[in-house]
């Protein structure tokens, strides 16, 4: 079966101005931004972002069992790739803020439709598993 590649370009966007963008090879940078897409901290931090900036502590209380060393491990990748903005107010004491970006964003709707369809079929699933269901 072939594998599946992208179409579309962008009007905005020479076709040959960049490499192509393919996933399923393993030499395709695009991997490191799957792999990055795919963290559950990624997958819980950034709905909680949709909803407005949020501080550090605010992040802390949303997500149960992640460490201060994760999230702001989590939040430094998301920045560095454009999907969320730091705000550093420069107060003492340290006043900071994170905000999704307007391509942070757009991945929270997509995120947003995954955590639904989780929820509803978290449990037809454990079933499948033949597993109890966590409650």
């Amino acid at each position: 079966m072939p594998t599946p590649r992208p179409t579309s370009t962008s009007k905005r966007e020479k076709p040959a101005s960049r490499a192509p963008v393919d996933p399923w090879s393993d030499t395709c940078p695009s991997r490191d931004v799957i792999g990055l897409l795919a963290s559950k901290w990624v997958m819980l931090l950034i709905p909680l972002l949709r909803r407005g900036p949020r501080r550090n502590g605010d992040l802390m209380r949303g997500i149960a069992g992640v460490s201060q060393k994760m999230l702001t491990q989590t939040l430094r990748d998301l920045e560095r790739h454009g999907l969320v903005a730091r705000r550093d107010y420069l107060e003492v004491p340290p006043r900071v803020e994170y905000a999704l970006t307007p391509l942070g964003d757009s991945l929270a709707k997509t995120i947003t439709s995954l955590d639904d369809w989780v929820i509803r079929h978290y449990y037809d699933m454990a079933k499948a598993r033949g597993e109890s269901a966590r409650q």
